[in-house]
């Protein structure tokens, strides 16, 4: 601000006060702080006199002791009005610009700066114009609008309002507008009033118009600046109060921690956005409402997903092959189907995992094989089982209105694996339920097709997950539970039982180290023979896979080692003879197989979950009429059983035999285990030959057994299970099996060693049946085909 000038008469010396970056203009009172040694003296000597000091601004603010060349010739003459000394050793003083002056040279004086100085000529003051009074009132207009821009204080407004003067009004402005230093001594140079206001008002129109974009430009800063950049810009200036205050957020420690995370996950776009949305709900909320556990549950998961992990896989196929042999006797077929994968991605990085279902009876090594294959292509195993699993949820997830809901099995077992490409094994899933819950299985249609598991939805998630790396292995005892479009998306693989011979070798290689390791036994306190492994098989375990016989071994393992921690180091050789004191009994005799036929008798082949079994088939008639069927036999095996008997009527008739001796007569047919449910077509010859041979009196040879299904015309049928139901006959003794021609291509999965021992009947007709089967041969139809002779494999 500006007041009344002194009057004074202008020294011929002065001591000189450089300015570092502002003007000060005559009439302008403002305090100066000096801390310059150089300025201090000359302070001092301005003390000392009138007073008075020649302020001259520098050209180069950063310059520490100007010289006559880094100052401006024209500055102001201020008088001291009050000093302040401060504790760090400066001097606040309160000066008041006089007039302008021009400097005319420098004196040498010490320490202080001093300066020769004369009037700065300037005109007088103009006479009142039109021209003046409207560029007096027009300064005062833009002052009055920069006013609130430029946050001057109001009373610039009831000063300027009573300064008629062009000269001291332009002074006046210039003084309080905090001008660029260039500007204001350009200003202060300017002698002609009239001039000086021009360039005054010049520069107030400057400042409105910078001001004015600057605001548009604000303006559009904010609207194109992100919500989140915003809100990042404030939480700083949050944590900066909040640590000034010396208090802590944990809240807000709580969301940078998640933000942190969620970045970390490299989330896909959907993911990362639904993230954040749940990340901005959980900071409006109460921290410990429940609303706020829901949210910070899905966002843990979130995070903890392996969106973006991969563990590398092992490509090298010989040492795959190592692990596989390693781990699995035998399983030739399915260690070469893991290959082919390993080669495919070889060749191909990008490749889909497959989708494998390991079909078999149980202990056949399903489950085990699905580790061996993980461990084989360097990936993490996760298994699941659905044996049992009635809600779709458990696939699909919990939605999160629910309370305590969860994901799915399918993405908890992602979480847990760590990584987005493990071997993920869905186990039992032919025991799948359904009820008002929904249906699992129609949930895993989009989890097992490679067309839609890379977007798979879980309903807690709520955003797609990709699961088109995961090499998916289903297990299944049986396929006829699993349904038809599930069973289409896999590619079925079957384990068949194992023959005694592989049994002895897994028992060797695999089973007695491993139960030997797990009873603390060295390998040398137990001595293991083949006959001793053999009668184990054949007495105590009737099963197509190797648990019971793993039981057996354990049981004597244990035995052992109770000996040893009682004292008894002793080695201990088993010897067949041995083997009841370890194991009790004998649990499973050999059939004594009748060395003669006998009438109504066939050895029947039959599947089971198990394996294959030999059924000694029975008939007999009595007085009555009808077919009698026992064994608790299914509603297939019955009409098998129908189909045999209208079959066995005609062709007896064709024998010339009487042909109401099946009609007056109960036909009694029984299949002992009667306590075991039976189904299927496959008994059909076999019925069919027991009968014909009770209507003929003819017996039955008894080293031969028959499997097939046959039709009202005597055509037989293939059927499956011809490998489980082959090693069973070949466990049996019975070495001579009458089978469908067209099943003889199924002959492949018999390892060579065990068709050798075996010959096959192959048939197409009953006649060729009776013919193989019969000691015997009953009258020919006209029609029949003679029949082929056995077929030595």
């Amino acid at each position: 601000m500006g007041a009344a000038l002194p009057p004074f008469e202008l020294p011929d010396e002065l001591p000189l006060l450089p300015l570092r970056e502002f003007v000060v203009f005559p009439a302008m009172v403002i305090p100066l702080f000096i801390g310059r040694d150089r300025s201090l003296a000359a302070l001092e000597d301005a003390l000392a006199g009138d007073r008075m000091l020649c302020l001259v601004a520098q050209r180069d603010p950063d310059v520490e002791a100007p010289g006559p060349d880094d100052l401006h010739r024209v500055g102001t003459v201020a008088m001291v009005m009050r000093t302040l000394r401060l504790a760090d050793g400066r001097v606040k003083v309160l000066v008041q610009g006089i007039a302008r002056t021009e400097v005319r040279s420098y004196v040498e004086h010490e320490p202080a700066p001093w300066v020769r100085v004369r009037p700065f000529a300037e005109p007088p003051e103009p006479e009142w114009s039109v021209e003046c009074e409207a560029m007096v009132r027009a300064l005062r207009g833009r002052v009055e609008e920069l006013l609130p821009l430029k946050n001057l204080p109001p009373e610039v407004i009831s000063v300027t309002a009573n300064v008629r003067e062009p000269g001291r009004l332009a002074d006046l402005v210039a003084s309080n507008l905090r001008l660029r230093l260039a500007d204001a001594q350009e200003v202060l140079e300017t002698a002609d009033p009239i001039a000086r206001l021009r360039r005054v008002d010049s520069c107030i129109r400057r400042e409105l118009d910078v001001t004015a974009v600057q605001a548009e430009i604000q303006t559009q800063a904010k609207e194109e600046m992100s919500r989140s950049q915003r809100e990042s810009f404030l939480r700083e200036q949050l944590r900066a109060i909040q640590s000034e205050l010396g208090e802590s957020d944990s809240r807000s420690d709580e969301s940078d921690d998640y933000r942190v995370k969620i970045e970390e996950a490299a989330m896909p776009d959907e993911a990362h956005a639904e993230a954040m949305r749940q990340l901005r709900r959980l900071e409006r909320m109460h921290p410990d409402g429940p609303e706020a556990q829901v949210v910070r549950g899905y966002l843990d998961w979130l995070v903890e997903l392996p969106w973006n992990k991969t563990s590398p896989d092992v490509l090298d196929l010989a040492r795959a092959r190592e692990i596989l042999d390693a781990d699995h006797a035998h399983l030739a077929g399915i260690k070469d189907r893991i290959l082919e994968f390993l080669g495919v991605r070889k060749l191909r990085g990008d490749s889909r995992g497959p989708i494998l279902c390991f079909t078999g009876p149980p202990g056949v090594g399903k489950t085990s094989l699905g580790r061996s294959i993980a461990r084989a292509m360097g990936r993490e195993f996760i298994r699941v089982s659905l044996g049992g699993m009635r809600d779709e949820a458990e696939v699909r997830g919990h939605r999160r209105t629910y309370v305590g809901a969860l994901p799915g099995r399918i993405v908890q077992g992602m979480k847990h694996a760590g990584t987005n490409n493990p071997v993920f094994m869905l186990d039992e899933i032919d025991k799948l339920g359904s009820d008002f819950r929904g249906d699992p299985s129609s949930a895993l249609l989009e989890v097992l097709d490679p067309e839609q598991n890379s977007r798979f939805s879980d309903h807690y998630l709520n955003v797609p997950f990709d699961l088109s790396k995961v090499f998916f292995v289903a297990t299944a005892n049986v396929l006829d539970a699993v349904p038809g479009p599930l069973r289409d998306r896999m590619e079925v693989i079957r384990l068949s039982g194992y023959t005694l011979e592989e049994k002895v070798e897994i028992a060797r290689s695999f089973l007695v180290p491993r139960q030997m390791e797990e009873c603390g036994l060295p390998r040398e306190r137990i001595r293991w023979s083949n006959g001793v492994l053999h009668d184990i098989v054949a007495g105590y375990t009737r099963e197509a896979g190797v648990r019971g016989l793993e039981r057996q071994i354990a049981s004597v393992c244990r035995k052992a080692a109770r000996r040893a921690a009682e004292g008894d180091d002793a080695r201990i050789v088993l010897s067949p003879a041995r083997l009841p004191a370890y194991l009790g009994p004998t649990l499973y005799l050999d059939d004594e197989r009748p060395t003669r036929g006998e009438i109504g008798v066939v050895n029947g082949l039959a599947w089971t979950e198990a394996g294959g079994e030999v059924l000694r088939l029975e008939a007999a008639m009595t007085q009555g009429r009808g077919l009698v069927l026992t064994g608790q036999l299914g509603d297939v095996m019955r009409e098998s059983g129908e189909a045999a008997l209208t079959y066995a009527r005609q062709r007896v008739a064709e024998m010339g035999i009487d042909e109401k001796l099946l009609s007056r007569h109960d036909v009694h047919v029984h299949v002992p285990a009667g306590a075991i449910p039976k189904d299927g077509p496959s008994a059909g010859i076999t019925i069919a030959t027991a009968i014909v041979s009770l209507a003929t009196r003819i017996p039955v040879r008894a080293d031969l057994a028959m499997t097939g299904e046959v039709t009202l015309r005597g055509r037989v049928l293939p059927v499956g299970g011809v490998r489980e139901k082959a090693l069973a006959a070949l466990r049996s003794g019975i070495t001579r099996i009458v089978l469908p021609r067209r099943n003889m291509q199924d002959l492949a999965d018999i390892p060579r060693e065990l068709r050798r021992k075996v010959s096959f009947v192959p048939v197409t007709h009953m006649d060729e049946v009776l013919e193989a089967a019969l000691e015997e041969q009953p009258p020919r139809h006209a029609a029949a085909t003679h029949g082929a002779p056995p077929l030595s494999v």
